[in-house]
């Protein structure tokens, strides 16, 4: 299948399948932080990039088979760049909650929730996540480098409008940049906005992944700590959790007997090319019996070039040749 992926292992929406609503990355941001690679098509404009019809056909092949539907907790809409900018997406969504019955959630930076159609479509999820880097401009730039069509208060408007008219679950991620949105100013910024809105909770996190640009560096354990303390001190503000580096799910999944199969290989390779991931991370998911057994698996097509091996920090990460998607799971 072209645009369902997984099941993840997800650290926050447990086993999760991905629907990709776009096949190359189409976004409305080129975030310098961004896991999966350059924007290819910087635009705000909605389009059917790839035929909803097709999606949804994956969908319904996918939902056929009941076993493996029982092993998901949560469907999740995402894609190569920003989901909403698929014309297709209200109807995929409410297509899911029809055939799927699993809750479903969305990942989105919300820049088009000032568009009272994207919120409606988006009022049809069981769970959002959108994200808010910054609340100045300047630092807004800097680290999601947007479109020039867009304008950051209507952004925040949208969100805070979207935040009092859905009925779901609404978690607000903020990724934080050591440098670029990371400073008090930043994060009083940040604050007026949260104070403003309903929030189930707001996630905290910082690069942990091979990222776009070299000098998107992490921000110290400590200074999350520290802006976490400050959020959480906000009257009104909901939970507030820390993302970065958190230890991995435990396994789910089971590895049938013998040597895993082509079918199960062929799934790793997917998700390398929509996630950078360790062997760790990859047994996490598949259950292979170690990251030595990952290592021995993979090593021919890290040899063909099929995959490459992107050293960041102390580790090292998998990732596909030149190809991705939404990489937020």
């Amino acid at each position: 299948m072209d645009h369902i992926f997984g099941p993840v292992n997800s650290r926050r929406l447990g086993m999760s399948l991905g629907i990709d609503l776009l096949s190359e990355k189409v976004c409305n941001y080129d975030c310098i932080y961004c896991e999966v690679g350059p924007t290819r098509k910087l635009t705000c404009e909605r389009a059917e990039y790839v035929p909803t019809e097709k999606i949804l056909a994956e969908i319904d092949s996918y939902c056929r088979n009941p076993e493996e539907l029982a092993a998901i907790d949560v469907m999740t809409v995402t894609a190569s760049g920003e989901p909403t900018l698929h014309s297709g997406f209200g109807r995929i969504v409410a297509h899911l909650k029809e055939v799927a019955e699993k809750p479903v959630a969305v990942l989105t930076n919300g820049s088009t929730l000032h568009d009272p159609q994207v919120r409606r479509e988006m009022a049809l999820a069981d769970i959002v996540i959108p994200s808010l880097d910054a609340a100045r401009p300047a630092s807004f730039r800097r680290i999601n480098r947007p479109a020039s069509c867009l304008d950051l208060e209507k952004i925040i408007e949208g969100l805070v409008t979207f935040s009092h008219e859905f009925h779901g679950r609404l978690w607000l991620e903020i990724l934080l940049v050591r440098g670029i949105n990371d400073s008090d100013e930043d994060i009083e910024a940040l604050c007026r906005v949260t104070r403003r809105m309903r929030l189930e909770r707001i996630q905290l996190n910082t690069v942990a992944r091979p990222p776009l640009e070299f000098f998107a560096r992490p921000v110290a354990p400590e200074r999350l700590q520290e802006i976490a303390a400050r959020f959480g001190a906000e009257p009104g503000n909901p939970e507030v959790e820390l993302l970065a580096r958190q230890g991995r799910a435990k396994k789910v999944r089971k590895q049938s007997h013998g040597s895993p199969t082509e079918d199960v290989v062929e799934e790793i390779v997917q998700m390398v090319h929509r996630r950078p991931c360790t062997a760790d991370d990859i047994d996490s998911n598949f259950n292979i019996g170690g990251p030595k057994k990952v290592e021995h698996l993979l090593e021919p097509l890290v040899r063909s070039g099929r995959l490459q091996l992107r050293p960041y920090g102390d580790r090292l990460y998998y990732q596909g040749s030149g190809s991705s998607t939404a990489a937020r799971l």
